[in-house]
C-alpha cells in the first residue's frame, strides 16, 4: 500500500523508537509544504504537467536551476531564462554524460540526477527542494508506521539524493541550505556569492565553486579608489545577494574613505514607476555621479530602462548580477555606455558550445523545458512549419559566463563521491551499503571540502585547480569589463582583472572628451589648502587656505612651522630659514663704511697734524691733552660702524654695548671739561682775582677720565643685568625673514645713552655761557656750534631709530650714519678751523704781541708818561677785561 496521506500514518509501532530529530524533520516539512504530506502526492493529471528531469543512476545528485525568471504578481514563474537557466542546466547534463563515460571516475557506477526549476524565486525553490528530502524522511524509521488494515506501509519509488548542485541566486541557496542541513545533504552552488553562506555555524553543508561577494566588494572598491570616486550611490536588490553584497561593499568603502550619498533597495514586487522613483532618488545627489549596483540581472535591466525614460546619466559600476550580459543592456545601450561591470573570471568551454549548438527540440527529450526555450529563442511555435528546422548555430552563440562553474560543481560532487567510495568501499566494485545516502556530515567534511582536482575542459594554457577553503568557498578572481561603443557597436571590453589586487589597462577605456568623470562630494583642495570636514562625514569638506608660514601636517591640518622655519614648496614640511644680517657687500653697508673710513682717515690726519705742530700756539691753546682724547673719541665713533655692520655674536654685541656709549662719553667728557674750564676761568675772573683750581692739564685729564668712567660703569652694569648674546627675530608681517640681532632691547640701548645726553646738555649750557670768550684762538665759540648741531642730531636720532625698527637694515644704517655724523660734527666744527690756521695761515700760529706809541697824558696835578715797552693786549670776555691767555696752555 502507498503512503499517500498524513491520516494514514495513524500510529507508530510500539516496538520502534521515534527520535526527536525525526519529529523535527516531519514538523518542518509539514510547516513548509503541508501539501507534501496532507494531500495526494501528485494526481495523475498533474503528474503529466509537472516538469522535472530524472536521470536514474546508482548515485543521484539533485540540481536546482532558474529555468524560468521570476513571475509577476501571484505567478511563481515568468518567461524562460535562456542563459542562466537552460544553458546552465544543459551544462550539468553534459557534465553527467562525461562523468558516466569516464572509466577513472566512479568506475562501475552511474551518476544520476534529479533536476528542478526554482523560477528564480526563493520560496518556490524551497517548495521544490522538498522533493530532495522526501527520501530521507521516508527512510527514517520506515517500520514505525502501520496502515489502518494492519498491513505494513509501502514506499514510493523516491530517489535518495547524495548531494545537490545549486542554487543560482544567493537567497535561493540560503533557503535551500537551511532545509538540506536538517537532513545532512551537502550542497555545492555554482553561482551564489552571498557572504552569509560562508558562515559554517549556519550553513554547515554548503560549498561553492565561486568566491563570496566580499571579494567582489573589494574589487569594486579598488576601482573607485583607482579613479578617485569617493562619493557614490548604491542600489541593491532585496534578498541576500543584494543586501549582503552591498553591506560588504559599504564596509570596504568605509575602510577606503568612500562615502555613500544615498542607498536604495529594490524590492521584489516593484513596477516601472517604482524604478522611476529609484532613478529620481539617485538624481537628487548631483555630485554622486557613480552608482554601485548589487542587483539581480532583472533589476539591473529595469533600472537602465527607467534611466532611459528619464534621460538620466550615471557611471554604473555593477556586480556580476549584471556581468557581461547583453540581455541587461538590450534597448538601453546609450544609458549603459561607460559602465564598469564585474564578472567571475572564467573561460568558455568549447565542448559545451559544440554540445549545446547541436541540440534540437525533437532530439533533446530529457529536458522538458527545451521546447519552450526553442520557441522563445526563435520566436516561433514548434507546430509551425520550419520552426523545428532552425539551428542554434545560426548567428553568434554566446556562452553564459558561469558554465565553467556549473561543470566544476558537478565534477566536485563526483570526485567527492569517488573519494568516499575508495575510502569506505575499498574492495567493492559496485555500491556498498556505506555509500548509500545518509551520513552527509562525514561526506561533506571529509570528502567534499577536501576535494581537489584539475578543472575539466580547461584550455591547454590555463591552470585552474578546483578546491574549497575551510569555509567551503572558492578563491576570488574577477574580470573587469567596460561597456562602450566601438566601430558603431556597443561591446563589453575586458579592461582588467582583480585577483587580490586590481590591474586595469586605462588605455582601453574611452572617456567622453578624454576626461575621467568625477564623483566627489567636494572639489579637491588646492595644494595650500586643508580640508575642514563636515561633522560625521569623511567625503564632504570645506577648503581652508593655510597661512604662508604653515605647512600641511596632513590633508586636514595646517601646522605652523617652527620659529625660524618656512614651508617647503610642496608644503610637506619646513626648512630652516637662513639668518639675515647686513653683509659687507650689501648696499646698506657700503655707504656707512665709506663714511666711516673717510672719517677715520680724516681723524688720523688731524691727529698727525696736531702731533707735528704740538708746540705751536694753536695746538697749545686748544689744550693738547684733551684734544687728543677728543680725537680718540671721534675715531671710536667712526669705528663703531664696523662693529655694527659685523655679524652679530656675543663678542660683537658686547663691543656694541661698551663701544657706543663709551665713544660718545669720551667725546663729550672732553668737551665738557673744556667748556667747564673756560667758564671757570672767565666767569670768576676779577681784577686781582685768584687763579681757579684744577685747570692744569693733568687735572683736566683726571676730570675727563672720571666722567668717562661713569659711562663705563653704566655699560658694565648693563652687561651684568642683561647678558650679551644674539637672538633670532621674526617679524609679524614677514615670517619668512629671520633677522640675527643682539639680544639687547632697543629701549635698553637708548637708556644706556642717557648719561651721554646729560653730558651733551651740560656741554651745551657751558658752550652758550662762554660763547664770547675769547676772540683769538679760543674754541668756545666753535664748541658752541658743535653742541648746537649735536643736540639737533640727537633729537632727530631717537624718533628715527624707533621708526626704522621694523627694518633692521634701515635701522642699522641710520645708527651708523648718526654716530659717524656726531663724530664728524665735532671733527669739522672744532678741529677744522685750527687745521686751517695751521696749514693755510701759519702767520697766525704765533704769540700775539703789540707795541703802543709813547703816550703822554696830562691829568690834574700830574703828568703820566708811558714808555714804549711792550704791553699785553687785554682780552674782553662777556664785557670784562681779562688777561690774555691765548698763549697759555689750556
Amino acid at each position: 500500500m502507498m503512503v499517500t496521506r498524513k491520516a494514514h500514518l495513524s500510529r507508530p509501532l510500539r516496538s520502534s523508537p521515534i527520535t526527536p530529530l525525526w519529529w523535527l524533520q516531519l514538523l518542518l516539512i509539514t510547516l513548509l509544504a503541508p501539501e507534501a504530506l496532507s494531500s495526494p502526492r501528485v494526481p495523475p493529471a498533474e503528474a503529466a504537467s509537472k516538469r522535472e528531469i530524472i536521470i536514474k543512476g546508482d548515485l543521484v545528485i539533485g540540481g536546482l536551476f532558474p529555468v524560468h525568471e521570476k513571475g509577476d504578481g501571484s505567478e511563481d514563474c515568468g518567461k524562460i531564462n535562456e542563459h542562466r537557466g537552460i544553458q546552465r542546466l544543459e551544462a550539468m547534463l553534459l557534465a553527467l554524460d562525461e562523468i558516466n563515460q569516464d572509466n577513472n571516475l566512479l568506475p562501475g557506477l552511474t551518476l544520476g540526477a534529479h533536476i528542478l526549476d526554482t523560477c528564480s524565486k526563493d520560496t518556490y525553490a524551497l517548495e521544490q527542494s522538498l522533493e530532495f528530502v522526501r527520501a530521507s524522511l521516508t527512510k527514517v524509521h520506515e517500520t514505525g508506521f502501520i496502515c489502518p488494515d494492519g498491513t505494513s506501509p509501502q514506499k514510493d519509488d523516491i530517489l535518495a539524493i547524495s548531494g545537490v548542485i545549486g542554487g543560482s541566486y544567493s537567497d535561493v541557496s540560503i533557503q535551500v541550505a537551511n532545509l538540506l542541513r536538517l537532513f545532512q545533504i551537502p550542497q555545492i552552488s555554482y553561482a551564489s556569492t552571498s557572504a552569509k553562506l560562508s558562515d559554517k555555524s549556519r550553513y554547515d553543508y554548503f560549498a561553492r565553486t565561486v568566491p563570496p561577494d566580499f571579494y567582489q566588494a573589494k574589487a569594486i572598491t579598488e576601482i573607485l579608489r583607482y579613479f578617485n570616486w569617493t562619493y557614490v550611490s548604491t542600489v541593491a536588490s532585496e534578498g541576500d545577494y543584494g543586501e549582503t553584497g552591498i553591506d560588504a561593499f559599504q564596509q570596504e568603502a568605509r575602510t577606503h574613505q568612500i562615502c555613500i550619498a544615498t542607498s536604495v533597495k529594490v524590492s521584489r514586487s516593484m513596477n516601472r514607476y517604482s524604478y522611476d522613483n529609484v532613478i529620481r532618488s539617485l538624481q537628487q545627489k548631483g555630485n554622486a555621479k557613480v552608482v554601485i549596483l548589487f542587483t539581480r540581472s532583472e533589476d539591473a535591466r529595469e533600472l537602465l530602462v527607467a534611466a532611459t525614460r528619464m534621460n538620466a546619466s550615471f557611471v554604473w559600476v555593477a556586480s556580476d548580477g549584471w556581468g557581461a550580459q547583453d540581455s541587461v543592456v538590450r534597448g538601453s545601450e546609450a544609458v549603459a555606455n561607460g559602465a564598469f561591470t564585474i564578472e567571475l573570471a572564467s573561460y568558455p568551454i568549447r565542448e559545451f558550445a559544440d554540445y549545446f549548438t547541436k541540440l534540437t527540440p525533437h532530439g533533446n527529450n530529457r529536458n522538458p523545458w527545451f521546447r519552450e526555450f526553442w520557441e522563445h529563442r526563435f520566436g516561433c511555435q514548434l507546430n509551425e512549419p520550419g520552426c523545428a528546422l532552425r539551428s542554434l548555430r545560426d548567428g553568434a552563440f554566446q556562452q553564459e559566463s558561469k558554465i565553467m562553474f556549473v561543470v566544476n560543481a558537478v565534477y566536485a560532487m563526483a570526485h567527492a563521491l569517488h573519494n568516499m567510495r575508495q575510502a569506505v568501499c575499498p574492495n567493492s566494485t559496485g555500491l556498498c551499503e556505506a555509500m548509500k545516502p545518509g551520513n552527509g556530515k562525514r561526506f561533506y567534511r571529509e570528502f567534499v571540502l577536501k576535494t581537489k582536482f584539475d578543472a575539466p575542459f580547461r584550455p591547454a594554457d590555463t591552470e585552474n585547480v578546483v578546491r574549497f577553503t575551510s569555509t567551503g568557498d572558492s578563491l576570488g578572481r574577477y574580470n573587469i569589463f567596460h561597456y562602450h561603443k566601438e566601430n558603431g557597436k556597443y561591446v563589453y571590453r575586458k579592461v582588467g582583472y582583480w585577483a587580490e589586487n586590481l590591474v586595469l589597462n586605462n588605455s582601453q577605456i574611452p572617456w567622453g572628451n578624454g576626461v575621467v568623470p568625477t564623483s566627489q562630494c567636494s572639489d579637491p583642495c588646492h595644494p595650500n589648502e586643508a580640508k575642514s570636514m563636515q561633522p560625521g562625514d569623511v567625503c564632504c569638506w570645506i577648503c581652508i587656505p593655510c597661512q604662508p608660514h604653515q605647512y600641511l601636517l596632513d590633508e586636514f591640518t595646517c601646522q605652523d612651522c617652527g620659529f625660524g622655519e618656512w614651508p617647503l614648496a610642496n608644503l610637506t614640511g619646513c626648512f630652516e630659514l637662513p639668518e639675515e644680517y647686513i653683509r659687507w657687500s650689501d648696499a646698506w653697508a657700503i655707504g656707512p663704511v665709506t663714511i666711516s673710513c673717510f672719517g677715520m682717515l680724516c681723524t688720523i690726519m688731524v691727529a698727525g697734524i696736531f702731533m707735528r705742530n704740538n708746540n705751536t700756539p694753536v695746538v697749545k691753546a686748544s689744550g693738547r691733552e684733551l684734544s687728543y682724547i677728543l680725537l680718540l673719541g671721534i675715531w671710536s665713533c667712526y669705528a663703531m660702524t664696523f662693529i655694527y655692520i659685523s655679524k652679530p655674536s656675543a663678542a660683537v654685541c658686547t663691543l656694541r654695548r661698551l663701544g657706543l656709549g663709551t665713544s660718545f662719553a669720551v667725546c663729550y667728557s672732553a668737551l665738557l671739561t673744556k667748556t667747564n674750564r673756560i667758564a671757570r676761568i672767565f666767569g670768576g675772573v676779577r681784577d686781582g682775582a685768584q687763579r681757579p683750581r684744577f685747570i692744569s692739564p693733568g687735572s683736566q685729564v683726571a676730570i675727563c677720565a672720571a666722567l668717562i668712567s661713569c659711562q663705563l660703569l653704566v655699560a658694565m652694569t648693563w652687561l651684568l643685568v642683561e647678558a650679551p648674546g644674539v637672538r633670532k627675530e621674526v617679524g609679524r608681517e614677514r615670517r619668512d625673514v629671520v633677522t640675527l640681532k643682539c639680544n639687547s632691547k632697543d629701549s635698553s640701548m637708548l637708556a644706556s645713552l642717557a648719561y651721554n645726553c646729560v653730558l651733551i646738555i651740560l656741554c651745551t649750557v657751558y658752550a652758550f655761557k662762554t660763547r664770547k670768550c675769547p676772540e683769538n684762538f679760543n674754541e668756545a665759540k666753535f664748541i658752541g656750534f658743535t653742541m648746537y648741531t649735536t643736540c639737533i642730531i640727537w633729537l632727530a636720532f631717537q624718533p628715527i631709530f624707533y621708526v626704522t625698527a621694523s627694518d633692521y637694515r634701515v635701522q642699522t644704517t641710520t645708527m651708523c650714519i648718526s654716530v659717524s655724523l656726531s663724530g664728524s660734527v665735532v671733527l669739522g666744527c672744532l678741529f677744522a678751523p685750527k687745521i686751517h690756521i695751521i696749514l693755510f695761515q701759519p702767520q697766525k700760529n704765533v704769540t700775539s704781541l703789540r707795541s703802543k706809541p709813547n703816550t703822554k697824558i696830562n691829568t690834574a696835578g700830574s703828568n703820566y708818561s708811558q714808555g714804549s715797552a711792550p704791553t699785553t693786549v687785554p682780552t674782553v670776555c662777556n664785557g670784562r677785561e681779562v688777561v690774555d691767555s691765548t698763549t697759555s696752555s689750556l
